[in-house]
């Protein structure tokens, strides 16, 4: 079977980088030790290996479908939801008493890693089921945690995030879905909702969609919006099932992901849906935020897997395919010689080299983010904001470098394989398209640089970009001890100042209430201090290495650890000085983009 990721590089990063044994001292994960992380990570792999992988391109094939009324996915995903269920994945998280693992979010990223490195159009059905039931855990009554939750928990029943709507898209302010009270405690609801993953299927007997609604008479805006429950089938007093008077009446045929379905959802179109209200009025989309930003974590792990599979893809096939001679001194081609393998030609290690930069960097900030979420989870309560203003910080570059850069990744994959890599014979062509939904799903590029520049650089008065500032100088500082790694270390102190200088310019609008003016290139500063966050990331990973060969102390071969630092050198040579273009940009006098400049141009 072809080689889809690396697990020693999962672990370097997990055991070594991070030394995530760590968190296993605090109360709630002290079940869990090095051996039953490598255990449940090796499992994860195994069942990959047997059943995710060896279909991926069939689903591609045969992509699920609205036909006669329903929706047809390929038969496999009956298979891992049950699976998911038995093995407790649905609710990892979950606290014991709920029917859940209390698996450190650390290790359940390893999970979704590994298996979206495998099939990338698996992992969302049982992922959104967990990500529901956590939701009603969270907030909801205990009614209707003990109703839905356990056959959630079991595979039974689905779940799903419903926020979307034809008329809003991503302007949740604009939601329209009615919400009217019964006199029973229920609420009459009256709307639709797009673009809704694992929406309706035919191997679970029922979905729990979380749907975003306006209580008639609520406010405008997103202060009004509430958070229902609503079931596809509801419960009888016999305790049997009977429609809910949801309809799925379409699923939308996407470029990529088309295993994974996406339907489009009507309520009460006979004025017989019935949803149950989630904690407080009006407070919908705060709760729905933890879902959101789980699953915004979710969609960065998503991009990495996908890219990373690629990326392996790519180099397996450069290292098989021969073309053309190396140039020998003086630049001559010895054309009697015989063929040598594409992997060592310079320019297309360049492009391998990025892959491996973009792809094991995306998979280091993930785990670097879901290890700040364990320790504000489980850490002493005078450290818990400390780690969730880093959480919060990180959450939009999380989601977003692996999803833009994953894209640049893949698509110099294809451009290793030359005319080939246009070909459905290859991959990689499907690897292409399945990671461009990632830059859309869960808020769009542009959403995430402007709460990144709008309100996580600035909230609280700038703190958690102080803390951020602070976790990279310990990293700088650490680097420096070793004279071969100063001297990035010391480029990344300069980049660092390039981007507080950047940010303290683009605040000089914000202070004159050019609020516009001041977000206008929100994308463009997140592409910059992405790429700061992301050479944190291999200079954190290059230190780790050196401390390995320096005291001997090696878990994998002395190539390994400086294929490490080698890549380091490769990210910080020819990306980080990408950030000087993108300074020279955010700082200059012209503003070329807001409408009031430009109104005729276009």
């Amino acid at each position: 079977m072809a080689q889809y990721m690396d697990m020693d590089t999962l672990r370097f990063i997990l055991h070594e980088t991070l030394d995530i044994k760590q968190i296993c001292a605090y109360e709630r994960f002290q079940d869990y030790d090095k051996d039953s992380f490598d255990i449940f990570l090796d499992s994860t792999k195994d069942y990959a290996d047997k059943v995710m992988y060896p279909c991926f391109r069939e689903m591609d094939e045969k992509p699920a479908h609205f036909k006669d009324g329903k929706i047809i996915v390929h038969p496999v995903v009956e298979d891992y939801i049950k699976h998911s269920a038995e093995n407790g994945t649905i609710g990892a998280s979950f606290d014991y008493e709920v029917g859940g693992m209390q698996l450190p979010g650390s290790l359940y990223s390893c999970y979704s890693f590994i298996q979206h490195c495998a099939n990338n159009n698996l992992h969302g059905y049982s992922g959104l089921i967990g990500g529901a039931a956590k939701l009603i855990v969270s907030f909801g009554t205990q009614e209707l945690i003990d109703t839905y939750v356990p056959p959630m928990i079991a595979g039974k029943w689905s779940g799903t995030m419903c926020l979307t709507e034809p008329q809003a898209g991503s302007s949740l302010s604009d939601v329209k879905t009615s919400a009217k009270p019964n006199e029973d405690g229920s609420y009459q609801i009256t709307g639709q909702k797009i673009f809704i993953s694992g929406g309706d299927h035919e191997y679970c007997e029922n979905f729990v969609h979380l749907v975003l609604a306006r209580i008639e008479g609520a406010p405008t805006g997103t202060k009004g919006i509430s958070l229902f429950v609503i079931p596809k089938k509801r419960i009888k007093n016999d305790g049997s099932l009977e429609p809910n008077d949801v309809v799925t009446i379409a699923d939308f045929q996407k470029l990529g992901q088309r295993g994974y379905c996406t339907t489009h959802l009507v309520f009460g179109e006979q004025d017989n849906c019935k949803g149950w209200l989630v904690g407080s009025p009006h407070h919908g989309l705060r709760y729905m935020f933890q879902m959101m930003n789980g699953a915004r974590i979710e969609v960065g792990i998503t991009a990495a897997g996908v890219a990373t599979a690629a990326y392996h893809a790519s180099l397996q096939y450069a290292k098989e395919r021969p073309q053309g001679r190396r140039i020998q001194a003086g630049g001559i081609k010895n054309t009697s010689a015989e063929q040598t393998t594409i992997i060592n030609h310079p320019d297309v290690r360049r492009m391998l080299l990025l892959q491996k930069a973009i792809t094991e960097g995306s998979l280091a900030i993930l785990l670097q983010t879901a290890y700040y979420h364990d320790m504000e989870v489980a850490g002493p309560e005078a450290d818990k904001e400390h780690y969730n203003d880093l959480l919060e910080i990180l959450t939009p570059i999380a989601k977003t470098y692996p999803s833009e850069m994953g894209r640049v990744s893949i698509s110099n994959g294809l451009q290793v394989l030359g005319g080939y890599g246009f070909c459905t014979d290859f991959v990689l062509q499907q690897y292409y398209r399945d990671i461009r939904i990632m830059a859309l799903y869960e808020g769009t590029t542009g959403i995430q640089s402007l709460d990144l520049l709008g309100r996580k650089v600035v909230m609280k008065n700038g703190e958690a970009m102080k803390r951020l500032t602070k976790e990279l100088i310990t990293t700088i500082k650490a680097a420096s001890n070793y004279d071969d790694l100063k001297p990035f270390a010391d480029q990344l102190k300069n980049a660092s100042k390039s981007l507080q200088e950047v940010l303290m310019h683009l605040l000089q609008y914000a202070m004159k209430g050019e609020n516009e003016r001041y977000i206008a290139d929100a994308s463009i500063f997140m592409e910059m201090m992405s790429n700061v966050v992301i050479a944190w990331q291999w200079l954190k990973m290059a230190t780790t290495a050196k401390t390995a060969l320096v005291t001997g102390k090696m878990t994998y071969s002395a190539d390994f650890y400086e294929s490490k630092i080698h890549t380091m050198k490769f990210y910080f040579k020819y990306e980080l000085p990408k950030i000087l273009a993108t300074k020279e940009t955010l700082m200059h006098k012209d503003s070329l983009t807001i409408i009031e400049e430009a109104a005729s141009v276009l």
